[in-house]
Order: structure tokens, then sequence, then C-alpha cells
């Protein structure tokens, strides 16, 4: 075997005379029941003639035939992690010659583990302050918060307002249109434009207006545009909160009081915010051990990251009304441009993938069930047929994948040494 450059290897293989030959008589015996040629009954037309008739389907299906056969054979010889499809080049096929050509294909390199315990990582438990309960429960209230219809007026700071909205222009396709949304007039999630426009509307008016968009808004459709509006008010509400008390707190589960409320707010607040904490902390330790590791990665590996990367994008453009056909991708461009993360995403999986192995860490038939079963709970269907269907394409190896790789996470920052 040669290397060519990075995961890439080349290998030359013969294949002896009599194996080429054993093949070429099963393909023309094989071609001569089925011949069907003029002045010929099927099964008797001369061998002679079948070879030279059929030359090119006969070729094709002896290559076929032998190349995978005796490729793989020489791949589990010399024990070889291949990847992708093997590129084969130089063929050379001639009666009475040994069948003989050249295979380029990617393999994974062997992974020389360096230290992968006791990384030094920034981290300590998060601190809750009574601050942060009481915003946590002043959100708590806003979204219990009742709307209270109230008679018709000139909209102030404050109001709540029942619009009908739809774009005129500055969209393409389809046009934007809500039936009925509530906007805060002067509120902080509400754009200065829907503001100063509908501030001193009555309930019943129409008006027309252009909002301009940020070209960071979440919605790509209307991101970096200016949109004509058409809106009219269907009303005015005043937002009630509910006042935090024990009936309050009643409502909301399994609570006593709204001293049991602020406890378990502490707690869910806690909880999260050290769940957080330890994510960026494993990001770093992994970030520490693809910067100590150097070794290549396979192009299929990365190309494959990157295209990953490209249909969740084309996805949540999708999700945001946008055709993703109408997006012209120049793929070497991308690849360019993303290369880069991409290797060190593969390098990260692989590196955690071959720690898994050094310290068994594996997915248990138990874990995977459970995981199946909250899926089959989110997605409301029977646990067994979600189960036959996660089988049959594949995503229950990537639910055991992923149970591998968060389980690694996990042992790897239970032994690094935490700074403050």
């Amino acid at each position: 075997m040669a290397l060519i450059e990075g995961c890439r290897h080349s290998l030359e293989i013969s294949i002896p005379v009599h194996e080429v030959e054993s093949e070429t008589e099963r393909v023309v015996a094989d071609v001569l029941k089925r011949a069907k040629l003029p002045g010929f009954r099927p099964g008797k037309v001369p061998v002679s003639l079948v070879r030279k008739q059929f030359a090119s389907d006969i070729r094709k299906r002896v290559l076929e035939a032998l190349i995978p056969k005796f490729l793989q054979k020489q791949f589990e010889a010399e024990n070889l992690n291949v990847v992708g499809t093997p590129d084969i080049k130089d063929v050379h096929y001639h009666a009475g010659e040994p069948l003989t050509f050249k295979a380029e294909f990617e393999v994974v390199s062997p992974i020389e583990l360096q230290e992968y315990k006791e990384v030094e990582v920034p981290y300590h438990d998060p601190e809750v302050t009574e601050e942060d309960v009481a915003k946590r429960l002043d959100e708590i209230r806003e979204q219990k918060a009742q709307y209270v219809n109230i008679d018709p007026r000139p909209l102030e700071n404050g109001d709540h307002a029942v619009v009908a909205l739809e774009s005129l222009g500055g969209v393409e396709g389809e046009p934007v249109k809500q039936e009925e949304m509530v906007l805060e007039i002067g509120g902080a999630d509400t754009f200065e434009a829907f503001t100063e426009n509908l501030r001193g509307v009555t309930p019943g008016e129409e008006k027309e207006f252009e909002v301009a968009y940020p070209a960071e808004f979440a919605a790509k459709r209307l991101a970096g545009r200016t949109v004509r509006f058409h809106a009219t008010l269907k009303g005015l509400r005043r937002k009630e909160l509910p006042e935090l008390n024990d009936e309050f707190a009643q409502d909301l589960g399994d609570y006593r009081n709204v001293d049991e409320l602020r406890e378990a707010v502490r707690k869910s607040t806690f909880a999260q915010r050290q769940y957080e904490a330890q994510q960026e902390a494993k990001n770093q330790i992994v970030d520490k051990l693809v910067d100590a590791h150097d070794f290549p990665v396979p192009e299929v590996f990365v190309e494959r990251q990157i295209r990953n990367h490209v249909e969740q994008s084309l996805r949540a453009m999708a999700a945001e009304g946008v055709d993703p056909n109408s997006i012209k991708l120049d793929w070497e461009k991308v690849k360019a441009t993303q290369r880069d993360k991409a290797v060190r995403e593969v390098k990260a999986s692989l590196l955690l993938t071959r720690i898994a192995e050094r310290e068994a860490i594996g997915a248990t038939r138990d874990e995977v069930d459970k995981e199946v079963e909250r899926l089959a709970r989110q997605q409301r269907e029977p646990v067994a047929a979600l189960q036959m269907k996660f089988e049959k394409d594949g995503t229950m190896g990537r639910i055991a994948s992923h149970i591998q790789t968060e389980k690694t996470l996990s042992f790897l920052f239970e032994h690094a040494r935490k700074t403050a």
C-alpha cells in the first residue's frame, strides 16, 4: 500500500489468470442461457459468437464480480479501515493475462492517544441569587398573564394592541399575513416602527406603514428588508399579572405554598446553569484534546460534515418560509469557508470514539430503550413501532453513538482538573 496524501492511499492489485478465466467462463455461460440472436434458438448460440456480440457486457460483469472481491480481500489482509467508495483506475483486462487495476481510497488512520485525563479547564458550580429567583418568578407570572379587553380608545404606551397584519410589498412569495397578533405599544420587544405608527390609533381604524427589519432578524424571509404593511386595529387589551401567593403556587403544580415554589425555581435554575457551565467546560476539554492530537482525517468525513451543516441551514430557512431551491450554492466556496471547522469537528468525533474504546464506554441496551421511549412519548407513537422504524433506518445506531459520546464527555469532565 502506498500513501498518496493525508488519509488517501493506493493499492495495485493483480488477479491471477485462472481466477479471471474461471469468472469469465461463468459469466459467458450465464449470458449463453439468455442470449437471443436472429437465426438461433435460445441457448444454442455459439460460444464464440456470444463472446463477440456481448463482449462489453461480459467485461462489465467480470470486472464487477472480481474487483470488489479481491479488493476486499486485500483490505482484510492488511487490516485497513477503509471509508467511502474506492476509485478504481488503470484497469488492465485482456484474455490470457492477469487482471490488474489500481485502487485509491481513504482510511481512518490509527490515533495515538495523548493524555486525556487531568485536562485543565476553568469551571465552578454556578450561583443562584434571590434576585435570580425573583426574576424567574416574574417570568412565570408573565407567562400566566391574562389579557383583558378594555373599551375602545386611542392606543397608548403600555397597551396591548390586537392587530390584523398583511404585507403589501417588500417580501418574496406569499405575503406575510396574521389575522390576530398582539403587540405591546412601546414594549421592548416591539419594533419602534410598529409603536410609532400604531400609537394613537383607535380600534376599527386601518393604517399602512413601512417597517425596516435588521439584517440579523431571526425570520430570514424578512431579514434586511423594508416591508410595507396594512394593519387593522381589532381591539385593545390590558395585561393583568397574577399575584405571587400560595394560590398561584398551588395552581402551578404540587407546591403547598410560595416558599416551596421559590425553592423549586432555585433548584431548576441551578440545574440549568450547571448544565450550561458543564457543556462549556466539556467543549473546552474537547478543543484542548483536538489541539493536542495531530492526525489526518478522511476527506469523505469532512465533506459529510459540511453537507450536514448545509442541510441544517436549508431546513432552518425552509422553516422560515424561504424556498431552499431558490438558494444557489457554490459548493466549492462552501467547502473552502467551512472546511477548517468541519475538520476540527471530525477530529473531535474520532478522538471521542477512540477514548470511548480505550475506556470501554458504550451505550447499554437499557439506555437506548429509554431514549426510544422518550422519543415515542414526544412523537406520540407506539414504542414498538418507533423501535422497528429506527432499526430499519439506522437511527438506533445513531442513538447509541450519541449516548456513547455524551458518556465519554461526562467521563472527561469528571477526570478534568477544574480551576476556578
